[in-house]
C-alpha cells in the first residue's frame, strides 16, 4: 500500500510538470511541424527532420546528420507525420532505417492526402484541420485544448492571407512566369496573371523546363508586348520556389533581352527557411509582400 501511495503521488507530480505528459511527435518537414507546434502547444513535443531550405527530394546527403541530431526524439516519438512517399521518400526511408537499426520498433506514419497543399490561406486551414484530427486521435484527453488552439491558429492564417480590396486591385494588374509549385498561390490566391510556368526536368514530361519556357516566350514575343510590359509599362514577375534551387535566372535574363522589365523574386514553401519566417502564416505574409512591393 505504501508503494502504491508513492506511485500515485509521483504520478500526480509528473502530471503537474508542464510538458511531462506531452505527446512526442516527429514530422518530416517544418510545414507539418508548424501546425503541430501551434495546435499542440504545451501538450506536444515536436521536431522536424528535413532542412527547410532544401527540397525534400534532394536531402539524401545531409539526412544522416539531421537524423543523428534528432536521435533521442526518434527513439521516444509517439506519432510520425509525413506528406507522402513521393515528396518524403528520402526522409521517411532514413527515419525508418535509423529506428530499425537501433531496435526502436516499427515506424507507423500518418500521411497527408496526395498533392495536399499549404501555401494559400484555404489550403493552410485544411492542413491545420488534418493535423488537428491526428492530434485528437492520438490524445483524446486534450481534445478541447487542441480545438481552441486550432481555431486561434486558423485565425492567424486567415489574417495573414486575407487581401484588401486595394491589394487585390494592384495584384490583378501584374503578370508572372511562375515555378509550378507556386502556381496555385500566385494565380488562385494572389490573383496575378500567369503568362507561363516552369518546372524541373522530372515534372510535366520535361516539357516545362526553364529553357523550353524561354523558347516559347521568344517564339511569340508579341504576346508579351501586347501586355504593355515594355520599360515604363507594366511589370512581369519571374517567381522562383526557394526549395527548388535557382531555376529561373535564365527566364528573367531572356525577358530583359526582349526589353521587358522582369522582376525575379523567390517565394518560399517552408517555415524556418528564411530569417523571421517561422510559421505558415509568416510564409503567406512573406510571399505576398514580395509582389506587393
Amino acid at each position: 500500500m505504501k508503494h502504491a501511495g508513492l506511485l500515485l503521488i509521483l504520478g500526480i507530480i509528473i502530471a503537474l510538470i508542464p510538458g511531462a505528459m506531452a505527446l512526442n511527435v516527429v514530422t518530416t518537414t517544418s510545414v507539418l511541424w508548424d501546425p503541430v507546434h501551434e495546435i499542440g502547444g504545451e501538450d506536444v513535443n515536436v521536431v522536424y527532420i528535413a532542412d527547410p531550405t532544401v527540397c525534400p527530394h534532394l536531402q539524401g546527403d545531409i539526412l544522416p546528420g539531421l537524423i543523428q541530431k534528432n536521435a533521442e526524439n526518434l527513439e521516444k516519438a509517439d506519432l510520425f507525420l509525413a506528406h507522402n512517399s513521393s515528396m518524403d521518400f528520402a526522409t521517411m526511408q532514413a527515419v525508418e532505417k535509423f529506428r530499425d537499426s537501433n531496435g526502436f520498433g516499427k515506424t507507423n506514419w500518418k500521411i497527408l492526402k496526395q498533392d495536399t497543399s499549404w501555401n494559400t490561406p484555404d489550403t493552410a486551414v485544411e492542413l491545420a484541420d488534418t493535423v488537428l484530427g491526428w492530434l485528437k486521435a492520438a490524445d483524446a484527453t486534450k481534445a478541447k485544448a487542441f480545438d481552441e488552439r486550432a481555431q486561434a491558429y486558423k485565425d492567424k492564417i486567415m489574417a495573414a492571407g486575407t487581401l484588401t480590396d486595394e491589394e487585390k486591385g494592384l495584384l490583378a494588374k501584374k503578370y508572372a512566369v511562375v515555378m509550378a509549385w507556386q502556381r496555385e498561390p500566385v494565380e488562385k490566391w494572389l490573383g496575378l496573371n500567369v503568362v507561363d510556368f516552369f518546372a524541373p526536368e522530372f515534372a510535366f514530361g520535361g516539357n516545362k523546363t526553364p529553357a523550353k519556357v524561354v523558347d516559347t516566350l521568344k517564339a511569340d514575343p508579341q504576346k508579351l508586348y501586347a501586355l504593355d510590359l515594355l520599360p515604363g509599362g507594366g511589370k512581369i514577375y519571374v517567381i522562383e520556389n526557394m526549395q527548388s534551387g535557382e531555376m529561373a535566372k535564365g527566364i528573367a535574363e531572356a525577358l530583359e533581352d526582349m526589353a521587358i522589365y522582369a522582376n525575379r523574386v523567390i517565394f518560399t514553401n517552408f517555415p524556418k527557411s528564411v530569417e523571421g519566417v517561422d510559421s505558415i502564416p509568416d510564409v503567406l505574409t512573406y510571399n505576398k509582400n514580395l509582389v506587393l512591393q
